[in-house]
């Protein structure tokens, strides 16, 4: 409530619009979702993921080449460890991706390099905004980013994301998420980019109660 006093009181229509749109979606695909219309949203999830990297970009902003530099890392960074994932089955465990996530590389689709580029930098954001400290910036960071990823899993096979073998996630998944993240995390702590706490705040928010709801959705 206090975020949304804020942004009333500043004006910032932009930010207001963007938290809006990213609740308005996010939202409908809860209602959608349990009424039986999975299929349909679903299958819009690049659509969506789409549009929270735009928002990134507009509210973040991304309006640096620096920032654009450190996009193109995270991005990068994530493709690769998950085409090692996916090819070798090393480092996540035996897993692979589903159709609902759009063009793929060579198994990877394309969006989960841009998840790992919109992951990184609100949850860095977030975690340069809670302490100064250099090493428990990166322990934070990289800890929201597993956390996600954790409450991710009990819904990403039901919507076709992803699968792993035997149906559950392993341990090394999770470690490998944290060392890949953390890296990530120091890279940008290092540069220390100026970015909106109150866009990541939020965004990180409805991801997480978008797919803390389902967690409990179909845990049930």
């Amino acid at each position: 409530m206090n975020m949304v006093k804020t942004l009333l009181q500043t004006g910032n229509l932009k930010l207001s619009f963007s938290i809006f749109l990213l609740i308005l979606f996010h939202v409908s695909a809860m209602i959608g979702v349990s009424l039986s219309y999975k299929d349909w949203f679903v299958e819009k999830t690049p659509f969506t993921l789409l549009l929270a990297f735009l928002l990134l970009a507009l509210n973040f902003p991304l309006n640096t080449n620096k920032k654009w530099l450190l996009a193109g890392i995270f991005f990068f960074t994530g493709m690769l460890a998950e085409w090692i994932g996916v090819n070798t089955g090393l480092i996540f465990g035996t897993y692979e991706y589903g159709e609902n996530l759009g063009i793929k590389f060579d198994g990877v689709p394309y969006l989960i390099g841009v998840y790992w580029a919109v992951l990184t930098f609100i949850t860095a954001d977030i975690a340069k905004k809670i302490t100064g400290k250099l090493l428990l910036q990166v322990i934070l960071g990289a800890s929201l980013m597993v956390f996600l990823d954790y409450a991710m899993e009990v819904s990403a096979p039901v919507f076709d994301f992803w699968t792993f073998q035997g149906g559950i996630a392993p341990l090394e998944n999770y470690i490998t998420w944290f060392i890949v993240a953390a890296l990530l995390h120091l890279v940008y702590q290092k540069i220390s980019p100026k970015g909106n706490f109150n866009f990541s705040l939020a965004l990180y928010l409805v991801l997480l109660i978008f797919f803390g709801y389902f967690y409990v959705y179909y845990s049930i």
